[in-house]
């Protein structure tokens, strides 16, 4: 069993380091929105955005997982441009909220440290989950040499 400090020390290392990641991505373009609202429980709901730059440049995937809150965006047909991207750690009582963050959800002791994902630009994202995970897949031009 991980102490309470450690635990959130982790979570908040994770949604620093994919913030960091985040942060190479304003050149690329939403490719794709997938919200997976199938659960009864709304805490075990998905969703994952699809960037995509080029074909000499990786894909990346943010997932976010264990939603608890995801505005209403209008997808259109076509990709969407970035003009920002952000991922803020939101920990857990006692710790305070970012000032931009604070009445975003209810905060009660039994809530966890959540990450609050925003991308601006003609598609606008913005949701808060438990759980973040960004994917970086090979570029095409890597993916299509043989080691």
């Amino acid at each position: 069993m991980t102490d309470q400090h450690a635990r959130i020390d982790a979570h908040r290392n994770r949604c620093t380091n994919a913030a960091l990641a985040l942060q190479s991505c304003l050149d690329h373009f939403i490719e794709r929105v997938s919200l997976d609202e199938s659960n009864e429980d709304g805490k075990a709901n998905t969703l994952d955005v699809w960037l995509r730059e080029g074909p000499s440049t990786p894909d990346v995937v943010i997932s976010l997982a264990g939603l608890r809150s995801v505005r209403p965006w209008q997808p259109g047909p076509e990709p969407s441009c970035i003009d920002g991207i952000s991922l803020t750690h939101l920990p857990e009582l006692p710790l305070p909220w970012p000032a931009e963050a604070v009445g975003r959800l209810d905060r009660t002791e039994d809530l966890p440290g959540l990450v609050w994902l925003r991308i601006t630009g003609p598609l606008e994202i913005d949701a808060v989950a438990s759980i973040v995970t960004v994917y970086w897949a090979p570029s095409d031009d890597a993916a299509s040499v043989l080691r």
